[in-house]
């Protein structure tokens, strides 16, 4: 920590470009939620309702509808049922320190962050809080109230399926979460937003993910160009930015979990903007 206070310390002082946080599923594995690809992640265990790749798809979603209602609506269970953790709520205090030199870019879905308090996060993978037309004949809106979480388990009533209709056209609505078959935009998923983060980022803390999807790779890999400095919060060695980082010099690695690095983190830039 101490080399990564002396580089804090000079990145604040200088009072330039943004210091980004880019945080994925591992920062809310401690609030409860299941990551995606670790040992007991929902992508490897795999049931009749949580499938792999194949069943976090578009197509997917037009051939069995129901079935991936039902099992969004037990992530809407899952999600309700998880609070947010210290880490997010340092994020939170973070960005009330840093003004707007802040920015945090998040692949996770749950909205975790907005209820410890932070204010601006770019979702670059969508909210599962949020619904749209699946024949995009409309803006995403808030989840309908009348449709309620469920256990994966647990069939459709006809008044889900009656409340999962859009209201202007009639046809289903789906989760405003990017899917494996789509392709990041700007309009829901913040795309040019975030490079332009990236080209604008001073230092960038990766915290809890593995670098497994292409947006978040470009982000690490477009400040890594620039050779601005790469903090990787995670107590996992073994992952994709391990990989694409080794020999870096600008690199920090920090094998905590994001509970434990983030409050000290948020503790090291309180003293360093008092000096």
């Amino acid at each position: 920590m101490e080399e990564l206070q002396s580089i804090l310390h000079t990145i604040i002082k200088e009072k330039k470009g943004y210091i980004t946080f880019l945080t994925g599923a591992g920062i809310s594995a401690e609030s409860g939620l299941p990551t995606y690809r670790s040992i007991d992640g929902i992508w490897i265990k795999g049931t009749k309702y949580h499938r792999p790749e194949e069943f976090g798809t578009l197509k997917y979603f037009r051939q069995e509808t129901e079935e991936v209602w039902q099992y969004n609506l037990f992530w809407k269970k899952l999600i309700e049922e998880a609070q947010p953790n210290e880490g997010h709520f340092a994020l939170t205090e973070i960005e009330n320190l840093l003004g707007e030199r802040f920015k945090l870019i998040t692949q996770n879905v749950d909205g975790l962050h907005q209820r410890a308090g932070t204010r601006k996060v770019y979702e670059i993978h969508g909210n599962k809080q949020k619904v749209r037309c699946s024949k995009e004949c409309s803006e995403p809106i808030d989840f309908p109230e009348n449709v309620k979480q469920k256990e994966y388990t647990e069939d459709l009533t006809p008044e889900d399926i009656e409340g999962l209709k859009c209201k202007k056209c009639g046809s289903w609505l789906r989760p405003h979460t990017l899917w494996f078959d789509e392709s990041y935009n700007e309009k829901y998923y913040y795309f040019d937003t975030a490079y332009d983060i990236a080209d604008h980022t001073d230092i960038l803390f990766v915290i809890g993910t593995s670098g497994s999807t292409a947006l978040p790779v470009n982000i690490v890999e477009t400040v890594k160009i620039r050779a601005k400095w790469i903090v990787l919060i995670n107590p996992e060695s073994d992952t994709y930015f391990d990989y694409i980082l080794k020999g870096s010099k600008t690199l920090c690695s920090i094998r905590e979990s994001s509970t434990l690095a983030l409050p000290q983190l948020k503790t090291m830039i309180k003293e360093i903007i008092k000096i």
